[in-house]
């Protein structure tokens, strides 16, 4: 699952230590979904030991298949604090509140898939809770985004090593400038913009400035989707130059469920519509390269940049993000 490093203007933990959380958030994920496999796996109830307890589990006199749950709760559970000396009183803090993710089996799957995919809906809220909360602050996260499929797409089924900006807002020059979506990949930078209207719309650019959008015998003019990509790219280009890195940069225009016909299209941008679309995503998720520190480098210069807006928590009620409707 890709990491959402920033959404809208929205308080991130990745602000604080981008090279910290995305190996916390990895073995959070493993970790979690390895408990709750074998505790679907064995029906056994794990509620004490959610609770921090020790769990007596007697091993069947015959066949060992229940050894792994055993080995992986039947002793006090470790937290990462312990296994990282030196750290502060407040990374401790820090770390147990990132321990908060308990994936439940609210019911009960019939198959591992199924298992994969309540696991993963459940891991979705709590990308959102970790992209718009801190220890401290937290912001209002909008319930759309619950619902966003292509945010759900790419949060749940793009690898680890992805770092994500979803329409972050920066702050340059004081004014507030939000951009299209953003993936920082080990090897380069990814600025897309989306164009997803109505099912099977079919996008015909034959202008600098405005585009023909046409459904069924519908016929109407869009501002040409390449003014906010080239736009995106030219302000990443910017701060990327400011502090010296040097990290490729690819331009798409995407449509999931449309057509785009541009024949005069700029050379350095790459055109995906609905026939294309499967293969250029399966294309994304067989990048296997390690994170990389130029990688890092290049995502914190963006958030080093980007507008915030938050509350403290001491004034909030809740502690996490809306339910969908």
């Amino acid at each position: 699952m890709a990491q959402l490093v920033k959404l809208l203007d929205y308080v991130s933990r990745y602000e604080h230590d981008l090279t910290r959380y995305p190996s916390q958030y990895i073995r959070l994920k493993r970790y979690q979904w390895e408990r709750m496999r074998i505790q679907w796996e064995s029906g056994a109830d794990l509620s004490e030991w959610q609770q921090g307890k020790e769990v007596a589990v007697e091993e069947p006199e015959e066949g060992k298949w229940f050894s792994p749950l055993v080995r992986l709760f039947g002793q006090r559970r470790t937290t990462l604090a312990e296994q990282e000396p030196g750290k502060s009183e407040d990374d401790t803090n820090d770390i147990n509140d990132d321990f908060g993710f308990t994936p439940n089996l609210v019911h009960t799957p019939s198959s591992i898939e199924q298992l994969r995919r309540l696991y993963l809906d459940q891991l979705f809220h709590f990308q959102i809770k970790w992209a718009s909360s801190t220890l401290r602050e937290k912001s209002k996260v909008d319930s759309r985004f619950l619902r966003d499929s292509l945010l759900r797409s790419f949060a749940q089924q793009l690898p680890d090593n992805y770092l994500l900006f979803y329409y972050p807002i920066l702050l340059l020059k004081k004014a507030p400038v939000e951009l299209d979506i953003i993936i920082v990949t080990p090897v380069e930078c990814l600025c897309i913009t989306m164009l997803e209207s109505e099912n099977l719309a079919a996008y015909s650019g034959n202008g600098d400035r405005f585009w023909v959008k046409k459904t069924g015998n519908n016929e109407s003019k869009i501002l040409s989707p390449l003014i906010a990509l080239n736009r995106t790219e030219k302000i990443i280009s910017s701060i990327f130059k400011a502090e010296a890195i040097d990290f490729p940069i690819r331009k798409y225009l995407i449509s999931r469920n449309g057509y785009i016909d541009h024949p005069g299209s700029a050379f350095d941008v790459e055109i995906i519509d609905r026939r294309f679309y499967d293969e250029w995503f399966s294309g994304l998720l067989k990048l296997s390269v390690p994170m990389k520190s130029i990688q890092f480098k290049a995502a914190k210069s963006i958030l080093n940049v980007g507008q915030t807006t938050s509350m403290s928590r001491l004034f909030s009620e809740e502690d996490v993000p809306p339910e969908e409707e």
